[in-house]
C-alpha cells in the first residue's frame, strides 16, 4: 500500500503541474515548460495453457525546466521525476523505476554573445522517492540513501537548446546514506558507521536533445566522473536515453534506458540461482522502461 500512495501521490503533482492553464506568451527572458506520461499495461490469464502469471505495471514521468538567458548569462534548470510499480501474481506491488533528479546550471559566455563557450557552474542532485528491497526484502536503499551532490565549475560548450558539453576540472562529489543501517555495512561507499563521503575529481556532462523525425523526440545525457586522489582514472558512468514517439495530443510511446558504473556500488551476484552469492563487486547496472499511454507537453517548446 506504501508504494501505490506514493504513485497516487507522483500522479497528483504531475496532475497539478500539467493540468494548469497556457500561460500567456512570456516577452520575459525565460523559457519554461516540461512534459509528463503515465502508462499501464495489464496481461489476465485464465486457463492458459501455455502459463504465465497475471501482471499489472504503471509508470509516471514528469520532466520540467526553467531555462534563463540574458545578454551573456544564463541559467538553466531541470527537475526529473519518475516512479513505476510492478504486480505479478499474487505477490506485492514492487517498484520497477524510481528517480528524483534535479539540476541546475549557470553560464557566462565568453568573449561575446555570439561565442558558444561558457563559464559554468553546475548543481545536480540524485536520490529517489521510496525504499528498495532484495529478494530477502532487506532494505537495500530509500530516499537519501544513496542520495547524490554535484558541484562543479568549469567550461562549457553550447550549442543553442540542442547540445552542451561542460567539462568541470573542479568537482565535488558528494554521497550520502541516511539511513543508519546501510551506513552502518558502508552501502554505496560511505565508511562503515559514516553518513556521506566526499570526493575531488574531474567531472564531464555532454547532453543532446532534438526532434529528430516529425513527432520523435530523443534526448540523451552522459555523466562521467573520475576521482583524482582515489583511483584516478577510474571512471563513474551514467547514461540515460528518453525516446518520445508522439501518436497525437495526449498518446506516445516511450522508450527509456538508464547505464549506470559505479566502482563504489556493490552488486551481488548469484551465478547459479541456488542462493549462494557467489560475486560482490561493481557491475555494470541496465534499465530500460518502456510504455505507450498518456502523455502532455506544455509550456516553451
Amino acid at each position: 500500500m506504501k508504494q501505490l500512495y506514493i504513485l497516487f501521490t507522483f500522479i497528483f503533482i504531475s496532475g497539478i503541474a500539467i493540468a494548469q492553464d497556457p500561460a500567456p506568451a512570456d516577452t520575459s527572458y525565460w523559457k519554461k515548460g516540461g512534459a509528463g506520461t503515465l502508462t499501464f499495461s495489464n496481461v489476465t490469464l485464465s486457463n492458459w495453457a501455455a502459463g504465465g502469471e497475471n501482471s499489472v505495471s504503471l509508470n509516471g514521468f514528469l520532466g520540467l525546466f526553467a531555462n534563463y538567458k540574458k545578454a551573456r548569462t544564463t541559467w538553466d534548470n531541470s527537475l526529473n521525476l519518475g516512479y513505476g510499480l510492478l504486480k505479478q501474481g499474487e505477490g506485492d506491488f514492487v517498484k520497477s523505476d524510481d528517480k528524483i533528479n534535479f539540476a541546475t546550471k549557470y553560464g557566462y559566455q565568453l568573449n561575446n554573445e555570439t561565442s558558444k563557450w561558457y563559464f559554468s557552474a553546475l548543481l545536480d542532485f540524485k536520490s529517489q522517492f521510496a525504499e528498495g528491497v532484495d529478494e530477502a526484502d532487506s532494505v537495500i536503499s530509500r530516499f537519501m540513501a544513496p542520495g547524490y551532490l554535484i558541484v562543479a565549475t568549469g567550461i562549457d560548450y553550447k550549442v543553442g537548446d540542442v547540445f552542451s558539453a561542460n567539462l568541470a576540472p573542479v568537482t565535488g562529489k558528494f554521497t550520502f546514506v541516511t539511513d543508519q543501517a546501510l551506513a552502518d555495512a558502508g552501502a554505496y561507499g560511505v565508511d562503515p558507521g559514516s553518513n556521506a563521503r566526499a570526493e575531488l575529481g574531474a567531472f564531464l556532462r555532454m547532453q543532446f536533445k532534438k526532434d529528430i523525425v516529425k513527432n520523435v523526440n530523443y534526448e540523451t545525457r552522459l555523466e562521467l566522473f573520475t576521482n583524482y586522489i582515489e583511483n584516478f582514472g577510474d571512471i563513474d558512468v551514467n547514461w540515460e536515453n528518453i525516446l518520445v514517439m508522439k501518436v497525437n495530443k495526449f498518446l506516445s510511446a516511450n522508450l527509456i534506458t538508464q547505464l549506470i558504473y559505479d566502482k563504489d556500488i556493490d552488486i551481488e551476484v548469484d551465478n547459479n540461482d541456488d542462493g549462494i552469492i557467489d560475486e560482490v563487486g561493481p557491475k555494470v547496472q541496465f534499465k530500460t522502461v518502456f510504455g505507450v499511454g498518456l502523455s502532455y507537453k506544455f509550456g516553451d517548446q
